[in-house]
């Protein structure tokens, strides 16, 4: 089981993670309500696809551009379509 928290809460959880270039990509539906907002932010990775990106709103606190996802990546990336990771100021821990 893996959790992500931030501003002293927890953002995500779940046991059904995938780990890709040491990030844990948590299912979408693992986390918080309301804690993720949609970000403009947009970026390219040669192997993965285009990764949209998120805000983390949590009790009045936001960080910007905390998150991303890849909404449709590509072949080799498939098993994280559904999935969010998040930048190192989120701590993910197992346990």
């Amino acid at each position: 089981m893996y959790t992500a928290t931030w501003n002293g809460k927890v953002i995500a959880k779940s046991d059904m993670t995938v780990e890709i270039e040491g990030n844990q990509y948590f299912p979408l539906d693992s986390v918080t309500a309301g804690c993720l907002t949609d970000s403009e932010l947009q970026t390219s990775c040669a192997w993965k696809g285009t990764a949209s990106y998120f805000n983390l709103n949590v009790d009045g606190a936001t960080s910007k551009d905390s998150a991303w996802t890849y909404k449709t990546p590509k072949d080799a990336a498939a098993s994280i379509a559904g999935h969010v990771a998040f930048y190192r100021m989120v701590k993910v821990s197992q346990g």
